[in-house]
This record gives C-alpha cells, sequence and structure tokens, in this order.
C-alpha cells in the first residue's frame, strides 16, 4: 500500500463515528462528580484550583471508561494519585526547563512502556501525562502546587465514591462479557445446522475468560449466576463442532442428520435464553420445543456411538448451563427419569460429565473464590499484587524488536522536543505540543495516525464551536464552569462512538475550563489550533521516522500460530495414548495458546493491512489461504477433543506415535514459516502411512471407536497441514480460482 492511500484510509477511519451503546447514567455519574468537585473547589479556594480539581476529576472519570474488568473505583484511584503525583514533581522541576524537559522524557518513556501491561494501563498513562503538561502550570508556589495536587486527588476519589455509592450494573461488564459467550455459541449451533464446518470467532469466549479473573474479594461477591456457566459454554464448543461435522460425526444426509439439526436449533434456543438471563439478572425462559428436543429418550434412539455419546454430553452441559443462568450453580440439573433412559453406552460419558460438574460444584460451595469451569485459578492480582507482574512484563519488553519499546522511545523523543519546539514559539502555551503529540500516539501506525487526523479535525470543530458560544454569550466564571461541566457530560456520553466525536466535547472543555480561569478565547483559541496541528504532525513524522512495521513480522505471527495449533494437536492425541497419565490440563492451556495465537494473527493482520509497505515474503494469497488451513488445523484438534476417552478407556497406542512425530516436525516447520520456505511434515505423513499399514502395533481385530476417531482426525490432521505447505509454497504454479479457498 502506498503511503497515499495508508494516509487516505487512516484518516478516513479516525474521522469515522460509531453507533455504539450509549451509557447515560454512567456519563451522568461521572459529570456529577466533576460539577460537585468544581463547584466546591470555586466557592473555597479560587478558579486556579478548581481547574486543577476539574483535570482530575476528568481524568479519574475518563479512566473508569477504559475497556477493563478491574472495578472502575480502583481505576479512578489510581489515576487520579499518580496525576497528582506527576503533577507536583512537574510543578518543582517545571522552573528549570533542561530538568523538566529531562523529567518530561522519563514519564512519557514509562508512559509508553505501559503499553506492556495493557491498552487500559497505556491509556492512562499517556493521558495522565497530557494532562499533567497542563495542570503545571496552575500553580504559583509550592505550597499551592501541593494543593492543587491534593484536589486532584480528591478528584479521583470523589469518583471512586460516587462508583460506590451509586453503581450503574453492578457486574454489567462481566454480565455482558458472560452473554456475549454464550450469545456466541448460540449462534454458532445455528449456523452448523447449514453449514457442517463453520468457523467461530473464540474472541467472545476470550473475552469472558479475563472477564471471568477476578480477586479474592470479588468472588466473594459474585452473583451466583456467573459461576461456572463460561465454562460450561467452552466445553459445549467441542461437542456441537463434533455432532455437526460429518467426518467424525454423522452422514451428511439422513434421519440422523435430521435428529443433529434439531438438536442444533434446541441448543441455540437454549444458549440464547441463558445468555438473556444472563444479561439482564432475570429468570431463563425455556422453549418447550427445546425442552421436547432434550429429552432423551426412552427407545428407539436416532444416533449410535459417537454420536450418542456427543448426544447425551451435549444435553447435560445445557442443562448444566440453564441451572446456572438461574443462579444455582453447576448442579445436577438432570432428572431421575432421564438418567434411567441412558442406554449402557452413554453411560460412561454421562457419568463422567456428571462427576465433573459434582465436584466442581462442591469446590464452590467450601471455597467461593474457586469457578466451576476449567480454569479453576482465574485470580486476579490486587493493585498491589499487580506491581510486580507489572515491572516483569515491561522488562520482558526491553529488547530492540520490541514494538513497546519503540513506541516508548518514539514517544519519549517527540514529547521533549515538541516541549522545546512549543516553548521556542512565539505563541504561548507551547505544552499543547507534547500535549497533543503523547495523545494521539499508540503502538501501531494506523492508530496514530488516525488517532491524530482525528484529533485535528476534533480540536478545530470543537474550538470553533465553543469559541462561538463565548462570543455570543461572554460568560463568567461559574457560567463557564457550568458549561465546561456539560462538555465533559458530552464527552463521557458519547465517548464510544469515535475519537473525534470525543475530541469536539474535549477541546470545548478546555477552553470552557480555561476560560473559567480568566483567560480570553483570543489567547488560547489560535495557539490550540496551531500548536495541536504541529503535535500532531510531530507525531506522525517521528512514526515515519522511526516505525515499528507489523508487515515484516506476519511471518513470525503465522509461525507462532502454527506452533500453538500443531501443539493443541499434539495434546489431544497424546490424551488418546495415554488417557489416565496424560496432565489434566495440557489440552486446556494449549488450546487457550492457540487461541491467543489465532487473535495476535488477527490483530496483526488488521494492522499491516493499512501500512504503506510491501508485503516481504507473505503474498496477500498467502495470508489468506495459510490461516484458513490453521482454522482447519485446530478444528480438528477440537473435533477429537471433543470424544476425549475417560481416565479407565484403553489407550490407542499410535496416538504416542503421532503425537511425537508432530512434535518432532513442529520446529522445523515453524522455522521454514519464518525463514520463507514452505513448511514439511513427514514424520508425522511417516508415522500415519505405518500405522494405516499396519506397522505401529494397532490392536488387530475390528478397531474401537477411539481408534477410529483417531484415525480419521490424522488423516484430517494430515490434509490441513498439507493445505497450509501448498498455501506457502511460493515455488509451486497456484491454479486459478484459489483452490485452496474452494476446497474448503
Amino acid at each position: 500500500m502506498s503511503w497515499l492511500q495508508a494516509l487516505k484510509d487512516t484518516a478516513r477511519s479516525g474521522l469515522t463515528v460509531e453507533r455504539q451503546r450509549l451509557d447515560p447514567l454512567v456519563a451522568v455519574r461521572a459529570a456529577v462528580g466533576l460539577a460537585l468537585l468544581v463547584g466546591a473547589a470555586l466557592h473555597f479556594f479560587g478558579p486556579a484550583v478548581a481547574a486543577s480539581s476539574a483535570f482530575g476529576a476528568f481524568q479519574a472519570a475518563l479512566a473508569t471508561f477504559q475497556r477493563s474488568w478491574r472495578t472502575r473505583p480502583v481505576l479512578a484511584l489510581a489515576s487520579g494519585a499518580s496525576l497528582a503525583v506527576t503533577t507536583f514533581v512537574g510543578y518543582l522541576t517545571g522552573s528549570h526547563q533542561v530538568l523538566f524537559v529531562g523529567l518530561l522524557a522519563l514519564w512519557t518513556f514509562l508512559a509508553g512502556m505501559a503499553w506492556a501491561i495493557g491498552p487500559t494501563a497505556g491509556m492512562i498513562a499517556s493521558s495522565n501525562v497530557a494532562i499533567m503538561l497542563v495542570t503545571v502550570t496552575l500553580p504559583t508556589s509550592v505550597g499551592a502546587a501541593a494543593g492543587h495536587a491534593g484536589m486532584i486527588m480528591v478528584g479521583g476519589m470523589v469518583q471512586a465514591a460516587l462508583i460506590v455509592l451509586f453503581p450503574v450494573r453492578r457486574w454489567g461488564a462481566q454480565r455482558d462479557a458472560l452473554a456475549d459467550a454464550l450469545a456466541a455459541e448460540a449462534d454458532y449451533a445455528r449456523r452448523l445446522r447449514h453449514d457442517p464446518v463453520a468457523p467461530f470467532d473464540p474472541e467472545p469466549l476470550m473475552a469472558a475468560r479475563s472477564a471471568a479473573a477476578i480477586t479474592p474479594r470479588q468472588a466473594r461477591r459474585r452473583p451466583a449466576e456467573l459461576h461456572g456457566a463460561r465454562g460450561l459454554a467452552e466445553r459445549i464448543r467441542p461437542v456441537l463442532a463434533s455432532l455437526a461435522d460429518p467426518a467424525l460425526g454423522v452422514p451428511a444426509e439422513g434421519e440422523e442428520r435430521a435428529r443433529v439439526r434439531e438438536l442444533l436449533a434446541a441448543a441455540g434456543t437454549t444458549l440464547d435464553a441463558a445468555a438473556r438471563a444472563v444479561r439482564h439478572g432475570e429468570p431463563v425462559t425455556m422453549s418447550p420445543a427445546a425442552l421436547a428436543v432434550l429429552a432423551l429418550p426412552k427407545e428407539g434412539a436416532v444416533l449410535t456411538g459417537p454420536a450418542r455419546r456427543a448426544e447425551s454430553r451435549l444435553i447435560a452441559l445445557l442443562r448444566d448451563v440453564v441451572e446456572t443462568a438461574r443462579g444455582t450453580g453447576t448442579t445436577d440439573a438432570v432428572g431421575t427419569r432421564d438418567r434411567r433412559n441412558l442406554k449402557d453406552e452413554d453411560r460412561p460419558a454421562y457419568v463422567t460429565a456428571r462427576r465433573a460438574a459434582v465436584r466442581a460444584a462442591r469446590r464452590v460451595a467450601r471455597h467461593p473464590e474457586h469457578r466451576a469451569d476449567p480454569d479453576d485459578h482465574l485470580h486476579r492480582p490486587t493493585v498491589l499484587e499487580l506491581v510486580p507482574v507489572a515491572l516483569r512484563l515491561m522488562r520482558a519488553e526491553l529488547r530492540r524488536d520490541s514494538p513497546v519499546l519503540r513506541h516508548a522511545l518514539r514517544v519519549a523523543a517527540v514529547s521533549a522536543s515538541g516541549y522545546v519546539l512549543g516553548t521556542a514559539l512565539p505563541l504561548g502555551h507551547g505544552y499543547w505540543v507534547p500535549m497533543a503529540a503523547v495523545m494521539v500516539m499508540r503502538p501501531d501506525f494506523s492508530q496514530t495516525y488516525s488517532r491524530a487526523v482525528a484529533r485535528f479535525g476534533g480540536t478545530l470543530l470543537g474550538v470553533a464551536l465553543a469559541t462561538g458560544l463565548v462570543q455570543l454569550a461572554h460568560p463568567g466564571t461559574e457560567l463557564s464552569a457550568a458549561l465546561a461541566v456539560v462538555s465533559a457530560f458530552l464527552m463521557f456520553l458519547l465517548l464510544r462512538t469515535g475519537y473525534a466525536v470525543s475530541q469536539v466535547c474535549v477541546a470545548a472543555y478546555v477552553v470552557f475550563l480555561l476560560g473559567m480561569g480568566g483567560l480570553q478565547w483570543t489567547q488560547t483559541v489560535p495557539e490550540r489550533v496551531v500548536l495541536t496541528l504541529a503535535g500532531g504532525l510531530l507525531a506522525m513524522l517521528a512514526y515515519a521516522i522511526y516505525p515499528a512495521w507489523e508487515t515484516p513480522r506476519l511471518r513470525t505471527r503465522l509461525a507462532d500460530w502454527l506452533v500453538a495449533d500443531v501443539r493443541y494437536a499434539s495434546a489431544v492425541l497424546q490424551r488418546y495414548a495415554d488417557p489416565a497419565g496424560a496432565p489434566a490440563d495440557a489440552v486446556r492451556e494449549a488450546l487457550l495458546a492457540t487461541r491467543e495465537a489465532r487473535v495476535a494473527w488477527k490483530d496483526a493482520l488488521e494492522r499491516a493491512a493499512n501500512e504503506p509497505v510491501r508485503h516481504r515474503g507473505l503474498s496477500r494469497a498467502a495470508a489468506a489461504d495459510a490461516p484458513h488451513a490453521l482454522a482447519q488445523v485446530a478444528r480438528v484438534a477440537m473435533l477429537m477433543e471433543a470424544h476425549l476417552p475417560a481416565r479407565d478407556t484403553h489407550p490407542v497406542p499410535a496416538a504416542a506415535t503421532l503425537a511425537k512425530a508432530l512434535r518432532a516436525d513442529v520446529d522445523a516447520a515453524a522455522r521454514a514459516v519464518r525463514e520463507r520456505r514452505a513448511p514439511r511434515w513427514d514424520a508425522f505423513q511417516a508415522a500415519l502411512a505405518a500405522w494405516r499399514a499396519g506397522e505401529t502395533g494397532a490392536v488387530a481385530g475390528e478397531p474401537t471407536g477411539d481408534d477410529k476417531v483417531v484415525r480419521k482426525g490424522a488423516g484430517l490432521l494430515l490434509e490441513a497441514l498439507d493445505e497450509l505447505t501448498e498455501a506457502l509454497d511460493a515455488e509451486r504454479p497456484r491454479p486459478k480460482g484459489d483452490a485452496a479457498l474452494s476446497r474448503s
């Protein structure tokens, strides 16, 4: 992509207005906290202190709008306290320009490294530095600086207190994340009725897993309906896929397929009902038709063999989901009559599932901080526990190829040079140059450039509107404060609709707030527009000079995904090889690694799509075909996982040989992908061929059900790996029409 096209795309995305669900009550609460603090500060201390306290309350409220599963009062307190400290230290060094510039560079470097902790920490740290550049100009003495810092901290405390006293949708974010995961499973079940190999996006499940990580104190207060439903949804997904897929399930047509379609429709209806109940905290309303389909027949069962076991598992899991959504925990939801209707072949799978559910329920009863799902120790560190974790994450990014380190160095250099430039210009208020640059700079190209365009456009419009209002109304101190609060309320309300829209409100907020202190619009507006433009251009120039392109790393991301997928398949095969001795958590951990690698690839591909860089060694066709092949690898492993044997099941000896061969091939294959070569799977292909020829010690006679699953799954796995090789083989001529995609 050319630079011109990249700039056009990023400018268009930066000015895009999105239609998102608004949270008016949360916006009102944040604006009320701001109004209370500004009013009290005006009454007792005057406009300068009121402006400082307003910035503190504004930043504390803004921090609580960031995407985080941590409790909002903690974010408000942390943001207010950090802004108070940086303001006080900044004022102490402000009279010595060289010392202040060095300190500013250090602050912004640390703020840039905070992106290693996560987007929430990075955005809060960046906005703290930007607002500090304004607040350090307000005090006139050391004592006044301490007072201003104290009022900023009070602003954070006020916002935190309002969140505690007037909660809006307590546990709402966690409810939404869990409901989204259940709704995604419901949609997946319905799509499987018409497309037995329909893809599934694991991001809702990953978000629900992140939301489930809580502190022990939160675990004691969490609603019962948030216990265990996510883990059940995790276990439902492979069962749905195994029922629908003709390769390891039932034939594509016939009576068995009709029964599977009924089960999938009932699963979708049930999961949707559970999602609604969890989201709104209301009782589950079940469809009678779905209940009829999920009733185990007394006689004349349509499904047999592995499909019958999958049917029993699905019914048990769905009823557990319903009971959990009702707030009763993961208890024994299947009646005695239904248990009597189980056939002998179904009892082992059913008993295994029920025993796991009972153990989980007892564990929750004894230890409320434990959850009834596969992740019994999703512990979120407290604020004090987070400090060493954050330091480890930041230290891990101190390497030359780290995009986070590049961003930290880039933003530190821009903030220091921007401050010097702004001070040297004869416009006054030179801090607006580094403030604009720090606010728009992000670790990736597309966000930095789109936010720079959005900030300048929003600032220009916001300043124009605020200036027009000032010229018409000539507001005094109190009216300026009121207009600033209204601007902040609109910003909180429209924050999720786009960066450009929010910047309109922020620009008006700053104009009114500084006007409250007696500054005329002619002293602020022209300078703000010109210096904001200078800061945005400086940020864009810095990324062009010292970039961190994602495009050259695409093959590395793809190789990481390949390693994760193959290790997941290897862990599943190892469980078939040694049902009793294989680690219980190996499959689960491998699955989570696969999801993280897939999301990392997806994010990298989206960032690379807008970069003005040519693809190096990965064509657009390969970037489309290779992920499809890797998704098939993970999908085959998931299908085999759906039929994992119980601990007392006879092992499949050949599975150990296949797993060992996969592990032997994957390192060389990943290295080949990184070095722009096609991967090979010689060891795995030889092991599978030997098993098919009866040379790996297979048991004589008719193969068991697990043998069939492993044999068929291994064949599908080899097909997917060969498809990946074909997609990445640059020397092999590709057929017309993208054969790899047409086979899907």
